[in-house]
This record gives structure tokens, C-alpha cells and sequence, in this order.
């Protein structure tokens, strides 16, 4: 009886010291220099490919799942790279103007996770915040992890974030029509 009790005694004590002191997740920060975020915006008859600087960034890992995220990218970076000289400049000048991201009144766009499920061993579908403009609208895409890189490809639809230059077909402007989305190719680095 008395070995019962004790035993009862150190399973609520041991139990509530568990429930009391989580194990706590563990933060991954992004090596923001060694990561690339790449861009692709889509026209009639071409694109255009470019970069933006990642400015930090965390990978939040319970074990060796992948359970949140967190990230924050220089606008004021906006890289056009399959252009050169005034094309290339005029390009980077649009891009940053209010035309498109305003990056004067918005240097920052940030993502933040909200929900992660794994579909795999190093894959999982995240879905997020994003904010670009001060603009927040949820965003769905997949992860993959392996080891301390990870990747991931977004679709953003930029008329959702008040983006909304050469959107659509205007009169006889369309052969100057830009896609609504673009996308984002991000291989990070912890």
C-alpha cells in the first residue's frame, strides 16, 4: 500500500513538473547573407527575373519537425537581373515607386507562419501572413527542409496587396499586360 501511494505521489509530481515545464521549441535563425529569395513577375510575350534581400528570418523546429517561421525582406533590395544598364535601372526604379511596392513608405514585406502540417519526412504545407504595402492576406505554399538548408516557392497575387499596375487588360494597353501573380523561389540557409 505504502509503495502504491508513493508511486502515485512521485507520477503527480514528476507529471505535473512536465505539464508545468514544456519542452521548449527551438529557433533556427536564417544566415540572411547566405539566403536567397528570388523573384519572377510575368508579362505578355516575356518576364522578368530579379532578387530581394532577406533581412532575418527564424526556423521554429519541435524535434526535427518544422513547426513555425518567420521572416522579414528589404523591399529597398528590389534586383532585377536579366536586364543591364538603363533597362535594368528604369525596371528597379518602377518596381520601388508606388507604382508597385512603394518602398519608400514600405522598406519591409514580412511572412509569418501560422500553420504547418508535414506531408513527409522533409515536406510540409505552411500557410501564413504576408504582409507587402502594410497590406495582410493569408498565402499558402510547401517547405522542404533538409538539414540546415530549406526551400520553398510562393505564388503572390499582387492585387491583393494593392500592387495593381498594368493589372488586367486596359483599353488598348494590352500588350503591356502584367500577370497578377508572380512568383518567389526562396532557398534559405540556418
Amino acid at each position: 500500500m505504502k509503495k502504491t501511494i508513493l508511486s502515485l505521489a512521485l507520477i503527480t509530481l514528476f507529471g505535473a513538473s512536465a505539464i508545468a515545464y514544456p519542452l521548449e521549441k527551438e529557433t533556427k535563425e536564417v544566415k540572411a547573407s547566405e539566403s536567397t529569395v528570388t523573384w519572377k513577375g510575368y508579362k505578355v510575350g516575356g518576364s522578368h527575373t530579379g532578387t530581394i534581400a532577406l533581412e532575418s528570418g527564424s526556423l521554429q523546429f519541435d524535434g526535427e519537425k518544422l513547426v513555425g517561421g518567420e521572416f522579414v525582406v528589404d523591399m529597398t533590395s528590389i534586383n532585377t537581373t536579366d536586364l543591364e544598364g538603363d533597362y535594368k535601372n528604369k525596371l528597379d526604379g518602377h518596381l520601388a515607386s508606388d507604382d508597385f511596392f512603394g518602398v519608400v513608405n514600405h522598406p519591409t514585406a514580412k511572412l509569418v507562419f501560422t500553420k504547418v502540417k508535414a506531408t513527409g519526412k522533409n515536406s510540409y504545407d505552411v500557410t501564413g501572413k504576408l504582409t507587402i504595402k502594410g497590406t495582410t492576406e493569408p498565402i499558402s505554399f510547401e517547405v522542404s527542409v533538409y538539414g540546415d538548408k530549406a526551400t520553398a516557392t510562393l505564388k503572390v497575387d499582387r492585387t491583393k496587396y494593392d500592387v495593381k499596375y498594368g493589372s488586367g487588360i486596359i483599353g488598348t494597353a494590352k500588350d503591356k499586360l502584367i500577370y497578377d501573380e508572380f512568383d518567389l523561389v526562396v532557398d534559405l540557409q540556418m
